[in-house]
């Protein structure tokens, strides 16, 4: 399941200079570890180790009880890492190492016994769930309410709660907080779900799926009503509560943050004098992350923010209500007085009142009205409104659709294609809804089932779903880049293994691969899964987004499909857009529809577009390169890009390269 490749030593030369450009690398070094322990801790690996590995065989024909295996290996990846990559940071983690070995192999026999004893238990439960995206063990804490039983019947209210930033908490130490810290708000009667988010990305990118994988999770262990989840957190948390609550409001009974950040320029100071600004495809690409220009989506649940009166994070919530404001929204903000970063003591009830109450009621899962707010088709979805296609992508885009009668009046702005579920519980559709007035427009409401589906031809709406062409070829919610979004569903990096055009860019491409799978590792908490070019399988084509590295020669997949690129690379020059660079010191980077499979995405010569430099602040965590580069390698990676970006940009719509 896991690959482990070291660095060549060219590699290290060049991804040195990408050290966090303060001099503070994320995670940080650890405490020396005495020998002894480090024997005794290495020899309690290898034991949990050797048991995992047999229960895998042992447990074959018990499908049911294989699959609790994860919680078991969430104890052994987290002491092994932390042996592997010097990641002891107080000598208070060397016993608890020790002690999640303990459970580790106590949960190992119950496994084997047929009696997992953590399934019934109640207070903190730590567990663990293999991520799709790219098969790494990533653990997540529960508060289980002390009345719980497995057999109950009725579905129990869940709350998610984000914590703060914290540059130390990788496994071990997250693991260690959630066996003895019940966290900030554990509601009577409520599940309390914490996840780790993949260690300090403030539930970005994989961070975000995270989210939604440790729920799947936590489902098939517990009945959680989906009409009573609601998101909170603090500090880096706070801002992981506004991204979430911004951009999947519908799914939300209550969206509570505090202090954070709801935005990257303002609250970092980008444009203050005497700083660069960053190149303009970086300032669009705030739009995936800012929750500022999704916060009309607000509309659709209960939000409460609080901030502390002297904290310098209040700037949050300020900023998020003057963009609430703007779009005729107001929300509660609880101020804490004459309080640092921290909750006042008489905010808590407060906020508890407002959360439990919307919990209680529940989110109105079909209303009569829907009002959405999108930049780009990674969102597309709010209640019963889905988006399929945007004119502009990374523009504002509006949809409020709302019955009325026997009709539903549908207003748009940069749509292009459109998808309304029934806005009904219950029910057919069609008995109560005979017509769409879409921007003006009268059409019948012809359902499929529970859906109706437009496009737009030209300046008018048409019913019906594109054509699976035109589909295809077109921008989509599973396809519409930028680079980084391949990387939030299962991918695999394909190595090349022939020889390169140009030595130079041979040697840049395989250092920029290993800095990508050594980044993953620190930052994303899992290891690539890599295979060679002449490995690749049809399972990998139908299922994962390739990642490949190298160039036409070196890497045979790239050859491949390279006739079905908007691209031409030989030995002496590279075109695209209509522009010629010299092969021997440019690397084109991009993503695009894996023409063997549109379904998914192929990337060449990237991994996540930020840099060490990003790591310093959540706030900069943000997508550095947009559909595509071309990069210099004559000027070094460093911090912040892997070259010089002598040119960069989207795609249109129809993945086509603007000139």
């Amino acid at each position: 399941m896991f690959s482990k490749i070291r660095p060549l030593v060219l590699a290290i030369l060049l991804a040195t200079p990408s050290l966090a450009v303060d001099g503070r690398p994320i995670p940080p070094p650890g405490v020396p570890v005495p020998d002894a322990d480090r024997a005794s801790l290495s020899a309690g690996v290898e034991a949990l180790t050797q048991e995992i590995e047999a229960l895998r065989t042992q447990l074959k024909g018990k499908p049911e009880i294989l699959a609790l295996l994860p919680d078991v290996i969430i104890f052994q990846k987290a002491v092994d890492w932390a042996l592997k990559y010097d990641e002891f940071f107080t000598p208070t983690l060397i016993g608890s190492a020790k002690q999640q070995l303990e459970l580790g192999m106590q949960r190992a026999k119950e496994l084997r016994e047929g009696k997992p004893s953590w399934n019934s238990a109640t207070g903190l439960v730590v567990r663990g769930y293999v991520s799709k995206i790219d098969g790494s063990v990533q653990p997540y804490g529960l508060v289980v309410p002390e009345d719980w039983t497995p057999e109950e019947k009725t579905p129990r209210r869940l709350d998610f709660w984000f914590r703060g930033r914290a540059e130390k908490s990788t496994e071990l130490a997250f693991v260690a907080d959630r066996l003895k810290n019940k966290g900030e708000f554990a509601p009577p009667g409520a599940i309390v779900l914490h996840p780790y988010g993949r260690y300090c990305c403030a539930n970005k990118f994989a961070g975000e799926m995270d989210l939604f994988e440790a729920l799947e999770n936590a489902r098939t262990h517990y009945k959680i009503d989906s009409n009573r989840i609601s998101v909170r957190g603090f500090s880096m948390g706070g801002a992981s509560a506004w991204q979430f609550g911004t951009h999947f409001a519908g799914l939300w009974a209550a969206v509570a943050p505090g202090a954070g950040f709801g935005e990257t320029a303002e609250f970092s100071k980008v444009f203050a004098d005497g700083k660069t600004p960053p190149p303009w495809w970086e300032q669009i690409l705030w739009r995936w992350y800012d929750s500022t220009v999704y916060s009309a989506n607000l509309s659709n649940t209960t939000t409460v923010a609080y901030s502390g009166e002297i904290d310098g994070q209040k700037q949050a919530a300020d900023i998020m209500i003057r963009f609430l404001e703007k779009e005729g929204i107001t929300i509660p903000h609880l101020i804490g007085p004459q309080t640092p970063h921290k909750y006042h003591a008489d905010s808590k009830p407060l906020i508890e009142e407002i959360v439990t109450g919307a919990a209680l009621k529940g989110r109105e899962q079909k209303p009569k009205k829907v009002r959405f707010t999108t930049y780009t088709l990674i969102y597309p979805q709010m209640k019963w409104v889905k988006v399929h296609g945007l004119r502009n992508q990374w523009e504002r885009a509006d949809v409020s659709a709302e019955v009325e009668g026997a009709k539903i009046v549908v207003t748009t702005k940069n749509v292009t294609a459109l998808q309304l579920d029934s806005p009904f519980q219950n029910g057919q559709p069609g008995d109560q809804i005979k017509s769409v007035t879409l921007d003006g427009q009268a059409l019948p409401a012809n359902w499929n089932k529970t859906e109706l589906q437009f496009h737009r031809e030209g300046n008018l709406w048409i019913a019906g779903a594109l054509a699976p062409k035109v589909a295809t070829s077109t921008k989509r919610p599973e396809i519409c880049g930028p680079i980084d979004h391949a990387f939030m569903g299962n991918f695999v990096f394909i190595r090349p293994t022939g020889k390169p055009l140009n030595e130079k860019v041979g040697a840049w491409t395989k250092a920029e691969m290993e800095h990508a799978i050594t980044f993953w590792r620190k930052v994303f908490r899992g290891d690539v899964k890599i295979k060679d070019d002449t490995s690749i399988t049809l399972e990998d084509v139908a299922n994962s987004n390739l990642i490949l590295w190298g160039d036409p020669s070196s890497n045979t997949a790239l050859a491949k499909i390279l006739p079905n690129l908007p691209l031409q690379w030989t030995r002496d020059k590279i075109i695209f857009a209509g522009q010629t660079y010299a092969a021997t010191e440019h690397a084109p980077v991009l993503i695009y529809p894996n023409p063997s499979n549109p379904a998914h995405y192929i990337v060449l010569n990237s991994g996540p577009t930020m840099r060490e430099e990003a790591l310093l602040n959540n706030a900069q965590q943000t997508a550095k390169l947009p559909d595509w580069a071309i990069i210099n390698i004559n000027t070094p990676p460093d911090a912040k890009t892997p070259g010089e970006v002598v040119n960069a940009g989207f795609f249109d719509e129809h993945w086509r390269a603007q000139r």
